[in-house]
């Protein structure tokens, strides 16, 4: 098999694997929370918050009643009050410049 060959992967498996990848994802912002909310949604148009927002939209699409919070703190790993007052450093000028044109790119 040449490496530009993707192998088949089933259903089950592939779910499986994306799951596991996005746990470790979540571990690894949670292990990192120098990295701010505002400088991933500047440099990737996503951050801890958007992650929040589509776990509360694919947990009502599976009828699950989850809200926005409740989701923050699957995300964060803490209450969100308690992350903010940890590890949310003020936004510069020029963060919150950037964030506007990040944010609108985030909703395409």
């Amino acid at each position: 098999m040449s490496e530009s060959e993707i192998p088949e992967i089933a259903d089950k498996d592939r779910v499986e694997i994306e799951a596991a990848l996005f746990r470790k994802l979540l571990a690894h912002l949670q292990k990192h929370p120098e990295v701010q909310n505002i400088d991933m949604m500047n440099l990737a148009y996503f951050c801890r918050n958007c992650f929040s927002k589509w776990y509360v939209s694919e947990a009502r699409d599976h009828a699950i009643d989850l809200n926005y919070d409740q989701a923050r703190e699957l995300i964060y790993g803490m209450p969100f009050a308690d992350y903010k007052a940890q590890y949310q450093e003020k936004a510069s000028e020029e963060q919150l410049g950037k964030f506007e044109s990040a944010q609108s790119k985030a909703t395409e």
